[in-house]
């Protein structure tokens, strides 16, 4: 089983995971709140979370469908289909790069709207519900199962998520098979450390009050991740039109 092999699965998950945890979105949301009112803990139990409902996907995807993935007009679809989302993801990033991330530096709460949104929304309520109020959060247990299921509900009801899943993470596993199990896990490590790496530097920065990055630095990085979706994209999209033609 060839090294090279494992490693570029690696590499190639882990930034376009890493790409995908930059750009603003319901979890990262979630992980700003949560981190400026429970501390650095908060990033990685959200991550946990996310990566047990990913996981479960990933091996359900790599065990009932691996029979149809290796199929050549399969293949050839899910390839398609995830160069095509790849494609897409690159040109929107690089056309309307964001003015900055989702926090630069530690927000004033009351002026924040994604943390205004995520006060109003159902995950928050039914967070709190769970936990009991703010006392009952103070129980480390509790707080981390409650944070982990919301990480879970959030990701599962992100149309994003679903798609790229669909798409995207359909052609990855497609490819990784051809590795066998490694391969797989290989795209799953890759994957879920990109998530909990940015979760947890998020949380990290935020509980501390340190300036993160500045908005010039933060375009560079996703200008970069833009080009990297696109490259990514045309090898996916090339190699299912290669065995459609």
């Amino acid at each position: 089983m060839p090294v090279a092999a494992l490693a570029a699965i690696f590499v190639t998950s882990f930034g376009v995971g890493f790409t995908g945890a930059l750009m603003p979105g319901p979890l990262t949301t979630v992980a700003v709140r949560e981190s400026v009112q429970r501390g650095f803990w908060a990033g990685p139990l959200l991550a946990a979370g996310h990566s047990l409902i990913e996981l479960a996907l990933v091996i359900g995807l790599a065990l009932g469908l691996s029979r149809f993935l290796v199929e050549d007009p399969v293949k050839a679809g899910v390839g398609i289909a995830g160069g095509l989302f790849l494609l897409w993801m690159g040109v929107h990033i690089l056309s309307r790069p964001p003015e900055q991330p989702v926090v630069v530096s530690r927000p004033p709460l009351p002026n924040n709207p994604n943390v205004a949104a995520y006060d109003n929304s159902w995950q928050r309520r039914w967070l709190h519900s769970l936990a009991g109020g703010e006392a009952a959060t103070k129980s480390l247990p509790k707080t981390a199962a409650v944070l982990m299921s919301t990480a879970i509900l959030v990701s599962v009801f992100n149309p994003a998520w679903v798609a790229w899943w669909a798409s995207v993470g359909s052609a990855f596993i497609s490819q990784s098979l051809e590795q066998g199990a490694a391969g797989v896990a290989s795209f799953y490590i890759g994957h879920i450390l990109s998530d909990i790496l940015w979760l947890t530097l998020l949380a990290s920065v935020l509980a501390s009050g340190r300036r993160m990055m500045s908005g010039l630095v933060y375009r560079a990085i996703i200008a970069f991740c833009g080009l990297f979706l696109l490259g990514l994209g045309a090898y996916f999209l090339a190699s299912g039109l290669v065995i459609v033609f």
